[in-house]
């Protein structure tokens, strides 16, 4: 079983998605050329040109509302006691446009964007101004996501756009995730073009980085064809979308792994700049779709790491989602907007693991300090070890068609494809 023996000393960090993306945009577009055949990484960079193109190109976007709509229910945006005349739909004048594809729902005038900086009402009609701009490319191992329990060892073909609807003051992936589209220039890479790219890689497409929310048209366009090509899609996210959305999403996806930031609404509110509820709600709804689910819960010093909050958290999975969730409890390192605090200590990790495995959950991991044992999957049963990992990679599976192979107890996963 995981100890803490021999690992009080602070374990090097692997290199953040944040500094591969980092790193990949100062490149600049000479830099990418030759990145693109030796190192299978794809990046915009700075765009110095006009962003006229990319408003008058950009096509209409999915799951929103027009306040001028002849069918309008006006009800959808006003509260339902609210004082709404007969003729409130003609005194909104040009359409305002309220968008319903993440928790914000944000109510965008013409001329203007919602919260994620990515959709954009062009006189009454919003725009994804992401669909077909990737701005990072990269082949991944399937543990970095980290996805432990899905096709475990598989390399996954990830990509990202800018914008993410959440403002998290410790984002690792903030060059791309609270920039703007036109912040980065580029080709528009069509979805099967995407899917063509993918197949001489890697047999798994990741939608990662940033929040794939905000291209949710361009992720499905993908995930959808990608199936009859034989690849496997699976979702990075922070869980802030709104039913009808993820609904289709769990439609073409095989595996969503959540961020569970902290299990409080202060916390949500003060360092994300979003709500825990909407989260909650995507987690129960990933779980009663029967895709694949895992979680990550960020554990940050002092701010969502004292033993009453893991605790609950712990409890309400229990309750919501079950005991074979694969949890993870990963080390905060400073980043952003957030450099102040120091590197997750390892026996606040402990602790939280130690938490969840008493409670009852029965595959939780010690995440983003390699060479620790409690990055190694566990028969819940037996105590042997069923998966053994070196950092990102898998170095040896010792199940055999999903049952442990010493006492043939069932590891939950998807372990073949």
């Amino acid at each position: 079983m995981p100890s803490k023996d021999n690992h009080d000393s602070a374990a090097p960090l692997p290199m953040s998605r944040r500094r591969f993306i980092h790193t990949a945009t100062r490149m600049g577009l000479a830099g990418i050329g030759s990145a693109l055949f030796s190192h299978d990484v794809w990046a915009g960079r700075l765009a110095d040109s006009s962003t006229e193109k990319l408003f008058q190109t950009a096509p209409v976007a999915r799951y929103w509302i027009s306040s001028n709509a002849p069918d309008v229910d006006c009800t959808a945006c006003h509260l339902p006691d609210a004082d709404i005349s007969k003729d409130a739909t003609k005194a909104h004048g040009r359409g305002i446009v309220k968008c319903l594809l993440c928790a914000n729902e944000c109510m965008i005038p013409p001329g203007e964007r919602g919260r994620c900086r990515t959709r954009f009402n062009d006189d009454g009609l919003l725009k994804s101004l992401v669909y077909g701009r990737p701005v990072a490319v990269h082949v991944d191992p399937i543990e970095k996501k980290p996805f432990y329990h899905y096709l475990p060892g598989s390399n996954a073909f990830s990509l990202a756009t800018a914008g993410c609807p959440l403002q998290c003051k410790f984002c690792q992936n903030w060059e791309i995730s609270q920039a703007r589209p036109e912040d980065f220039s580029g080709d528009i890479v069509s979805f099967r073009n995407i899917v063509a790219s993918a197949r001489k890689k890697a047999a798994i497409i990741a939608f990662t980085y940033n929040e794939p929310t905000v291209f949710t048209e361009y992720l499905t366009d993908i995930a959808r064809f990608s199936r009859t090509e034989g690849l496997k899609n699976v979702l990075v996210s922070c869980g802030f979308m709104t039913q009808a959305p993820l609904t289709e999403m769990c439609e073409v996806l095989d595996a969503i792994k959540i961020d569970l930031k902290g299990f409080s609404t202060a916390f949500y509110r003060k360092f994300c700049d979003a709500e825990l509820a909407p989260v909650l709600r995507s987690i129960t709804q990933v779980a009663k779709s029967g895709v694949h689910l895992e979680i990550v819960n960020l554990v940050v010093p002092t701010l969502n790491d004292s033993s009453p909050m893991l605790t609950n958290l712990v409890d309400w999975i229990l309750g919501e989602v079950g005991p074979d969730v694969p949890v993870h409890f990963t080390r905060f390192h400073p980043d952003y907007r957030m450099l102040n605090l120091p590197p997750t200590p390892l026996d606040t990790l402990v602790r939280a693991y130690e938490i969840a495995r008493e409670k009852g959950l029965r595959y939780p991991y010690i995440g983003n300090w390699p060479g620790h044992p409690g990055n190694h999957t566990y028969c819940p049963k037996c105590g042997e070890i069923v998966i053994r990992r070196t950092g990102f990679f898998v170095t040896e599976i010792l199940m055999e068609q999903g049952l442990c192979r010493k006492c043939k107890q069932p590891i939950a996963g998807v372990w073949r494809r």
